[in-house]
């Protein structure tokens, strides 16, 4: 300590005209003490539908869980603006849809359920494919189509996959009854599993998606379906696309919970809950994230034809899930404003490197085309384009 205050007397006493010297230095002497271990938030009550009990209404956050949350949600926001900036400069093509602004439901959702339990999702799927375990390095080299992506470079942005993480799947809301299958594995197999099946308010009005409700409550399978309503099915606002927009009761006869989805605290403690209910063997739940996306429905569409910039910005300054973790972090001393920079920039040089990664990999080489087709078979023939055209498919 001596030390310290001697250093901060020769910085005033040599640099009198710039005092932004000392306070670095007097912040930089701040030791993980000084920090508060946890704080107690009240969050916003969930909406509940045929349930008795309901999520609390405080969360307990320590320091740990806060800085883990908040570098995640950074690591997201970053990757998909990178995502953006790369397609701009045609090196991603096809499909991609973005994630920025719906941090907080990916993050409170695998905060809250174990690495064991099964998720599956629709198109816009790169912040459950980092939250599952895959890294920036391997989601940005799928994105661009190269040999070290997570799909090899052959599913692009709507097919990538982890342990546990089924998707990625492109055909509008056909995840949902793959997700039924899957929760029933997990019954059928006696594990103390659960699936989490996501799908978007524009696909709320599927037929398929009531369908699977039928089954999954007629078997009470241990799977949470989750609506994650951005307001906008492509560019279709919900009050213009459903009856009824409380999604959360579209289940009918099985319970359901709306969920402010802007709130990474909100989303883990509603999901915690609806975890223990499915565990507990009472059968399916519904869930609806009310979220906002930032960027338009996929990049080809620039997301404001059918709604304002004003709207845009007004959720960015009032409801960003970064921002509203970073000040509740910030006013309850559970870190500074120096510590988030810091992660700040540790979180775009990450970003950076994986991006050079995801440029500079090699393409996979057309004979491995038909390769991966079955996960362990004996090699054999996939015809090409034409008759004359053969690959070997290796397993």
């Amino acid at each position: 300590m001596q030390k310290m205050l001697s250093l901060v007397s020769r910085v005033l006493q040599g640099s009198a005209q710039k005092p932004v010297t000392a306070a670095r230095v007097i912040v930089a002497s701040r030791s993980y003490a000084d920090f508060a271990s946890e704080a107690t938030f009240d969050i916003k009550k969930c909406d509940v539908h045929k349930l008795d009990d309901a999520p609390p209404t405080t969360a307990v956050l320590t320091r740990e869980q806060g800085l883990q949350y908040y570098r995640t949600m950074q690591i997201i926001r970053r990757m998909e603006l990178k995502s953006d900036q790369l397609y701009k400069q045609k090196i991603i093509r096809g499909f991609c849809h973005l994630y920025d602004g719906q941090e907080a439901c990916c993050v409170g959702m695998e905060a809250s359920i174990n690495p064991t339990d099964h998720l599956i999702t629709a198109y816009r799927a790169h912040g459950y494919t980092y939250t599952r375990g895959v890294s920036v390095k391997e989601i940005l080299a799928e994105l661009t189509g190269r040999k070290g992506g997570c799909a090899k470079g052959k599913g692009g942005s709507m097919h990538m996959y982890a342990k546990n993480f089924y998707g990625g799947n492109g055909i509008v809301g056909a995840q949902v009854p793959l997700g039924a299958g899957i929760a029933l594995a997990c019954k059928y197999f006696g594990k103390n599993e659960i699936c989490l099946a996501l799908y978007g308010d524009g696909a709320a009005n599927q037929g398929q998606i009531f369908e699977t409700y039928n089954m999954a409550a007629l078997w009470k399978l241990p799977c949470i379906f989750i609506c994650e309503n951005n307001r906008y099915g492509m560019g279709t606002s919900v009050e213009r696309a459903a009856a009824s927009t409380d999604y959360f009761k579209r289940g009918d006869y099985i319970p359901g919970l709306r969920v402010d989805g802007m709130d990474v605290l909100c989303v883990r403690e509603a999901t915690k809950f609806a975890a223990d209910h499915c565990r507990s063997g009472k059968g399916p739940i519904l869930m609806e994230l009310q979220t906002y996306r930032y960027h338009g429905h996929s990049m080809s569409d620039p997301g404001v034809s059918y709604r304002t910039r004003e709207e845009i910005q007004e959720v960015r300054s009032k409801s960003d899930p970064i921002t509203l973790l970073k000040d509740r972090m910030l006013n309850n001393n559970l870190s500074s404003v120096e510590e988030l920079k810091e992660i700040d920039v540790e979180v775009r040089k990450e970003i950076e490197e994986a991006a050079l990664f995801a440029t500079t990999d090699p393409e996979p080489p057309l004979e491995e085309l038909g390769y991966h087709i079955y996960h362990n078979e004996p090699t054999f023939e996939v015809r090409g384009a034409n008759p004359w055209i053969k690959y070997k498919s290796v397993s």
